[in-house]
């Protein structure tokens, strides 16, 4: 089912967008579909270090010419540039495309640290260029429903929420356990997400307090360059509210994936979670007492709707959008969780 968001970038009769698209390996690729279908931009120029991949995405856009870097796509008339590629290069990239005018859109996260998303922010306000980050979740249908419902008051005042992200795999690249090149393990791969939908659906509430415990094979970590596999966070939000997270690569978790999102209110609950293990099929709830409501249901085509958003809106000539500087409070969440523990010397 298409989204709004999909459906007014089909119809709004407006020029698309002229993209450049930068890492086009599954993800990359799965997104410059989204984009290219909706119809609100075109691939002008394609970069990736391997050919093969590079071809591949060539066969949604016959028309696209493969360059070899992102010097090489900036030199294309480009409104935007779609960025793909390992973390280390998200920020570096996103402030180079940036300071050329060109808007951004990215995949999480957008900096290793605060600090680097802070500056990406900063160029994009300078550039007074659009910037977007690849936080996907919420666009789904059932987290959609969910803030809307905590908008409008109908659970009452929201005390707590928990949230989990159990990936059963793993990441398959290197240079994800590496924690110069990644910032971090699973909190920062998969806890982002998690962490974004909690303050996006209670409107980014101020956090005053962190604790987190943080675990490598089994054991807690404590040393400065491990790389979690495993992680439980506790914030509490300055109206006294609690946000519990707890996220994982490779766990027996029984099926692919666990993840879910669960908020309770004075006035009632609401509940998403994935079916059957699926990273890709969720149902929400209403919760009253001991009985439940079905919100939504899959299926859900909801993978490259913030790719979908963010084009439309550059091709409607949306530009710097101040929304953008909540992705520094999402970051210096990520550094709270990983400052609030204690390494060894």
């Amino acid at each position: 089912m298409n989204t709004m968001m999909e459906k007014r970038s089909i119809q709004t009769n407006v020029k698309p967008a002229r993209l450049g698209f930068l890492g086009v390996g599954w993800i990359g690729r799965n997104r410059m579909a989204a984009i290219l279908r909706s119809n609100s931009a075109v691939a002008v120029a394609i970069a990736d270090p391997s050919e093969e991949r590079a071809h591949e995405a060539l066969s949604l856009a016959p028309d696209a010419k493969i360059v070899a870097d992102l010097d090489a796509l900036l030199a294309h008339d480009l409104d935007g540039v779609v960025i793909a590629t390992p973390s280390a290069l998200h920020a570096e990239q996103s402030i180079r495309a940036l300071q050329s005018s060109v808007a951004v859109f990215c995949q999480k996260p957008l900096g290793r640290s605060a600090a680097e998303a802070a500056a990406v922010v900063a160029a994009a306000r300078s550039a007074g260029r659009l910037l977007g980050v690849d936080l996907s979740y919420r666009y789904t249908e059932g987290m959609q429903c969910i803030r809307n419902l905590i908008k409008h008051g109908e659970l009452g005042k929201v005390f707590a929420a928990d949230l989990v992200f159990h990936n059963a795999y793993g990441p398959d690249k290197s240079w994800f356990y590496d924690k110069s090149l990644s910032g971090g393990g699973c909190v920062i791969d998969l806890g982002i997400h998690l962490i974004d939908m909690a303050l996006w659906c209670l409107d980014f509430p101020q956090v005053a307090e962190t604790t987190s415990t943080l675990m490598k094979a089994g054991e807690l970590i404590d040393k400065l360059e491990d790389v979690e596999d495993f992680a439980v966070a506790t914030l509490t939000l300055a109206n006294g509210a609690v946000i519990r997270l707890t996220c994982s690569w490779r766990l027996h978790a029984g099926s692919d994936a666990v993840i879910s999102a669960d908020f309770f209110g004075t006035a009632g609950g609401a509940s998403f979670k994935n079916v059957n293990g699926s990273f890709y099929d969720f149902a929400a709830q209403r919760l009253r007492g001991t009985a439940s409501e079905s919100l939504v249901q899959p299926p859900d085509d909801w993978g490259g709707r913030a790719a979908v958003d963010w084009a439309a809106r550059l091709a409607g000539g949306q530009t710097y959008d101040p929304a953008c500087e909540r992705l520094v409070d999402l970051a210096e969440v990520i550094e709270g969780i990983y400052g609030s523990v204690k390494f060894s010397p």
